[in-house]
């Protein structure tokens, strides 16, 4: 089973799932089982850091470029906000997880619209100026709402956030 890992992973995944099913605990290729497992783990935290990265981006963007605000940037923000909310669904355990990650991918966000705007990487924040999925954030009206609070912000993410996702609320992003 090991060789058919290597060379054929789809049908390595439905063996497994067969072994699995009929309990022949034995027969399994237990060293890449453990990693993929582990791998889906990674998987969901590398997919919310990458979408958190990109709601940042495009809130960085459409705030310092409202010259080039466009309903796909306003899509990108609400695909992100969504994408990231639905991974959290699915893995409630990582609730947490964006706001333990927001500095690192603001960082990253702020190079990146450095790079798409031509701005200096001055003219953005050293640190993020968004409350993390605070529907006030959304744009409307071509502005989007600030936050003047910012000496209490990690405590209001993460009480937004368990807030947020306590209960079956998927509200207002």
């Amino acid at each position: 089973m090991k060789q058919q890992y290597d060379q054929d992973y789809s049908a390595w995944i439905a063996e497994t799932v067969a072994l699995l099913r009929e309990g022949r605990w034995q027969e399994l290729d237990l060293p890449h089982l453990i990693a993929e497992v582990e791998d889906l783990g990674k998987s969901e935290r590398r997919a919310i850091n990458s979408q958190l990265t990109r709601l940042l981006l495009h809130l960085l963007k459409w705030q310092y470029q409202p010259q080039h605000r466009s309903d796909s940037g306003l899509d990108a923000i609400t695909d992100a906000r969504t994408q990231i909310e639905l991974t959290i669904a699915d893995s409630p355990s990582l609730r947490d997880y964006p706001a333990s990650q927001l500095a690192i991918s603001y960082e990253r966000a702020r190079r990146q619209a450095a790079a798409q705007t031509g701005l200096p990487l001055s003219t953005f924040p050293e640190t993020c100026p968004y409350p993390l999925f605070d529907p006030e954030l959304a744009p409307r009206n071509g502005h989007l709402a600030q936050n003047t609070r910012r000496g209490a912000f990690a405590r209001a993410i993460a009480v937004k956030l368990k807030l947020r996702y306590s209960g079956s609320a998927l509200a207002d992003l």
